[in-house]
């Protein structure tokens, strides 16, 4: 079994460019990650967010909800 961590755990290694999931997620293949803006972003992303990649590969901007704040079943994905 993975070794889990809370979200504030995650997010310090989302922040050093990992990406992370939850191991309650029933999509395989799910993961989050923080997009930092450059040269090739739209001129109104100007500060980092965090994106979701969906079981169909899709890219979309993700907002955690209480139960993945306060979740400790998060992992390290690689």
């Amino acid at each position: 079994m993975p070794e889990t961590y809370s979200f504030s755990e995650i997010l310090e290694h989302l922040k050093q460019g990992g990406k992370a999931s939850r191991s309650g997620w029933n999509g395989k293949g799910q993961y989050i990650k923080v997009q930092y803006p450059d040269e090739h972003s739209a001129p109104c992303n100007t500060l980092p967010y965090i994106f979701i990649i969906t079981v169909q590969g899709e890219r979309v901007p993700w907002l955690a909800s209480q139960t993945d704040l306060m979740a400790t079943d998060w992992v390290k994905e690689v």
